[in-house]
C-alpha cells in the first residue's frame, strides 16, 4: 500500500484539517500518516482557540514518520508561523521528500488573513520552492501573485506568475464569484482547465483540505499530476453530492460516501 503524509492542523469538528486529510487519503486508497502543526478548537460555526505545536515537537513528529513509514507523497496545509514553516522545509530537504502538495492556507473564508507577514515570507521563500504543486484559492493566488483576479484571464495571469516565481505547478481553484467549479492547472509555461459541476451544497467545510489531500493520494499511487487532479475533483464532487448535513454552520462533506462493506453498515 502506498502512503501519504499530511502536515497540518487538527480540526476538532472533523471536517477539515488533519481529520479531513486522513479520511480523504484513506478513501482514496493510501495509508495516511500525520504531523500536527496545531490543535484547534473549532466547529462548523468557527474557530475559538488554537494551540500551536512547538518547532521541536513538529520536528520530532516528522522524524518519526520519515524514518519509519516513508511517505510516497506529502500534503501540507495549515502552518501559521515562520518557525514551523522553517522546520518543515528543513525536514523535506533532509529526507528528500517527493510529490509535495502545498495548500497555502493563508486566507479564511471570511477574507481574514491567517498568516502573519513574516510567516508569508517564510512560506514563499522556504516552502513553495519545494512544492510539486500549489493549490491556492482566489484570495491566496492574489497574495502570491500580487495581482487582482476578477475573471478567468486573471486566474491565468496569476497562475502563470506564481508558477514562474516559485518553479512549481499551480492549481488555481475557482469559486469566489469567478466561476463555479473550474480550476486551472498551470505548469511548464502552459495552462489546462479542469471543468467541474456546481453542486448546490452549502456544507463546504474543508473542501480545500480535501482536494489537496486527494491530489496527494493519487500522486502517491503513481498517477501523473493531470490525472491526479481529475480524480481529486471527481472525488470531492461525490463527497459534496452526498449532501451530508451536520452542525449549525457550514458543515463537513461526507468523505466516506463511497465506503462499502459490512463494517460500514
Amino acid at each position: 500500500m502506498k502512503t501519504a503524509l499530511t502536515i497540518a492542523g487538527s480540526d476538532s469538528s472533523g471536517g477539515a484539517g488533519i481529520q479531513a486529510d486522513i479520511k480523504t487519503m484513506t478513501a482514496n486508497g493510501v495509508f495516511a500518516t500525520c504531523a500536527v502543526t496545531a490543535l484547534t478548537a473549532q466547529n462548523t460555526t468557527g474557530v475559538t482557540d488554537i494551540l500551536e505545536s512547538t518547532p521541536h515537537f513538529l520536528a520530532e513528529q516528522l522524524d518519526a514518520v520519515f524514518t519509519d513509514i516513508v511517505p510516497d507523497a506529502v500534503k501540507i496545509g495549515m502552518v501559521s508561523s515562520a518557525e514551523l514553516i522553517a522546520v518543515i522545509a528543513e525536514k523535506l530537504r533532509q529526507y528528500g521528500a517527493e510529490r509535495v502538495v502545498v495548500d497555502p492556507v493563508m486566507v479564511a473564508t471570511s477574507g481574514a488573513k491567517l498568516l502573519r507577514d513574516d510567516a508569508i515570507q517564510a512560506l514563499t521563500s522556504q516552502l513553495l520552492p519545494l512544492a510539486t504543486v500549489l493549490t491556492p484559492n482566489i484570495p491566496e493566488a492574489e497574495i502570491l501573485s500580487g495581482l487582482t483576479i476578477t475573471d478567468a484571464a486573471g486566474m491565468e495571469a496569476a497562475a502563470r506568475t506564481i508558477s514562474q516565481r516559485y518553479g512549481c505547478a499551480v492549481l488555481c481553484k475557482g469559486g469566489h464569484q469567478i466561476n463555479d467549479a473550474d480550476d486551472l492547472l498551470w505548469r511548464d509555461g502552459s495552462g489546462k482547465w479542469f471543468r467541474g459541476r456546481r453542486i448546490p451544497n452549502p456544507n463546504t467545510h474543508g473542501t480545500g483540505c480535501t482536494l489537496s489531500s486527494a491530489i496527494a493520494a493519487n500522486l502517491a499511487k503513481g498517477y501523473d499530476l493531470d490525472r491526479s487532479v481529475e480524480r481529486a475533483k471527481a472525488y470531492i464532487s461525490g463527497a459534496l453530492a452526498a449532501m451530508l448535513d451536520l452542525g449549525r454552520g457550514s458543515g463537513p462533506m461526507n468523505h466516506m460516501f463511497d465506503l462499502k462493506g459490512g463494517f460500514a453498515e
